[in-house]
């Protein structure tokens, strides 16, 4: 298998991928621009977005899931199911949160949030309820497209996302509306239209594609599929989890709310970073066990790992820095040197984003999911200890110290999926 074909699968993926890391830098360049910035910001950053994050983690793997599985009518309706009953539950979940005293317990007895950012994030949660069900809906769709090597639809999807996630931005800031209801507005607006649009692009690939085809392989029961799904979901729960978590142990830290107002435009940055990694993980569902498949796969994931490092690098080490914070997203000068101290210490991110792609694409591909929920628990228990240990010392900046853990926890990640996944591959190479 030539390179070339795999990158001709990642490279909408990773479009796709890319244009929705955009979303949160343009979020921050909006709402830093309008009245008490750093309150809204840190709102958005420590609460509305981790929480939502947190509710909908049980269904971001209905992207891997329907590549893996939905290749004929029968599969295809019968995870549709699932999809439909998990958005309803997750999303009163959601809606408990932001419109019951739920939500004071989660703010305030939990995350420990600053008491001039509780309302301003008790709004915003109630502007995302549409999130979590628009979401399942477009990932689980989503798959199936990617499945049946429809991915420039995907990509077109997340442009048609960012255009409504942009007029909504744009039409707020004129309107002059507080910062958490512009940035909430325009994120929950751009999911929903990103959904509309993925569904209707799937129909007549259903129609051609997935309704006529013979079902193959084991059938899928209720008892397989959860087998299979349960230990994969886990995988974003847990990791999504830390984000409320992080957000809470920067509010313990030293310099509390300049990290959590910094955090919006160092996750948004990064995030762009590591998506083009975190698009490889379908492109590995796809083609690993075809003939030749592996050499090829190895050689396009060196290269995208020494890009992805090479980027943050160079704009951690050089005025790029200044012009992307202080300029783009217009953070306070303050704001600028923690967030530009941050992203030097995420270099390793991007990294380690395209090799967990890669061995759990293949753990995924061989329906072996249960080293996937080991490698996320062990992130998670090392993170969380580290949190613990720099919220005792109270000596480094909160930012800092969270990125620190994360990096920490995520190489300990990578390194138990691929002791994990050696066998897996090997029996993949042979293919």
């Amino acid at each position: 298998m030539p390179v070339s074909q795999v990158v001709r699968l990642w490279a909408p993926l990773a479009a796709s991928w890319m244009l929705m890391a955009v979303e949160l830098p343009m979020l921050t360049a909006v709402v830093a621009r309008l009245p008490d910035e750093e309150i809204h910001l840190a709102a958005y950053g420590s609460l509305v977005f981790p929480v939502s994050l947190v509710v909908e983690g049980p269904i971001i793997m209905l992207l891997a899931a329907s590549t893996a599985l939905c290749s004929h009518g029968r599969a295809y309706r019968q995870v549709y199911r699932f999809m439909m009953w998990a958005s309803a539950a997750l999303t009163a979940v959601h809606a408990a949160i932001a419109f019951t005293p739920l939500y004071d317990v989660v703010a305030e007895g939990i995350m420990d949030a600053p008491e001039e950012i509780l309302e301003p994030g008790r709004l915003g949660l109630q502007i995302m309820t549409p999130w979590t069900w628009s979401i399942a809906y477009r990932r689980f769709h989503q798959g199936v497209l990617i499945r049946f090597e429809h991915g420039r639809e995907v990509s077109v999807g997340t442009v048609v996302r960012l255009v409504a996630n942009g007029t909504a931005l744009l039409v707020g800031y004129a309107l002059g509306l507080p910062g958490i209801v512009v940035g909430a507005s325009a994120i929950a607006t751009g999911v929903v239209t990103e959904a509309v649009y993925i569904g209707w692009r799937v129909r007549p690939v259903l129609r051609d594609r997935v309704y006529p085809a013979p079902p193959e392989g084991e059938p899928l029961t209720v008892r397989s599929f959860l087998a299979f799904y349960v230990p994969l979901a886990c995988t974003p729960v847990i990791t999504l989890m830390i984000q409320p978590i992080g957000a809470a142990a920067m509010n313990r830290m030293p310099d509390a709310l300049e990290s959590v107002a910094a955090w919006p435009a160092v996750h948004g940055l990064v995030f762009i970073t590591r998506s083009v990694g975190m698009a490889y993980n379908e492109v590995v569902v796809s083609l690993v066990g075809k003939p030749g498949s592996v050499p090829a796969l190895k050689a396009f994931q060196t290269r995208l790992m020494l890009v992805t490092m090479s980027v943050l690098a160079l704009l951690a080490a050089t005025p790029l820095a200044d012009l992307w914070f202080a300029r783009v997203s217009d953070l306070p000068t303050g704001l600028v040197v923690l967030a530009t101290v941050a992203i030097g210490i995420a270099v390793p991110m991007p990294g380690y984003a395209v090799l967990q792609s890669w061995y759990q694409g293949a753990l995924v591909k061989a329906r072996t999911t249960r080293p996937v929920t080991e490698a996320v628990l062990l992130y998670f228990a090392l993170s969380a200890a580290l949190l613990s240990v720099g919220i005792a010392r109270q000596d480094v900046p909160g930012i800092h110290w969270a990125v620190g853990s994360f990096v920490v926890a995520g190489i300990t990640q990578t390194a138990w999926l691929w002791w994990r996944s050696r066998g897996v591959l090997r029996d993949l190479a042979r293919a």
